[in-house]
């Protein structure tokens, strides 16, 4: 693993930051926290690489606020398309 933030997928829609950080402050020191509302899934941010292993290691699989959990480093975000582009063609061909 390269990085310390996680991916945490499967989560109930009511969990709160403070309980994740409770849940992840098991495996070492947390930094950010951000839920994805409506969605199911989240970011922690461990201060350590080692920490962040530690996580994956010990939570993914693990019953969660009855679901089970996804625990995986998270990927780089990657650049959204920014609309479309061109002649104003209105995407048709001539």
């Amino acid at each position: 693993m390269e990085g310390s933030k996680l991916y945490i997928g499967n989560l109930s829609y009511s969990v709160t930051s403070e309980q994740l950080k409770e849940l992840f402050a098991t495996c070492g020191e947390v930094g950010e926290i951000r839920i994805i509302e409506g969605k199911g899934f989240g970011f922690v941010e461990m201060a350590t690489q080692v920490d962040a292993e530690k996580a994956k290691k010990e939570l993914d699989g693990a019953q969660f606020m009855g679901r089970t959990l996804k625990v995986d480093e998270a990927r780089p975000q990657r650049d959204k398309p920014r609309g479309r582009s061109g002649g104003g063609s209105g995407g048709r061909r001539y």
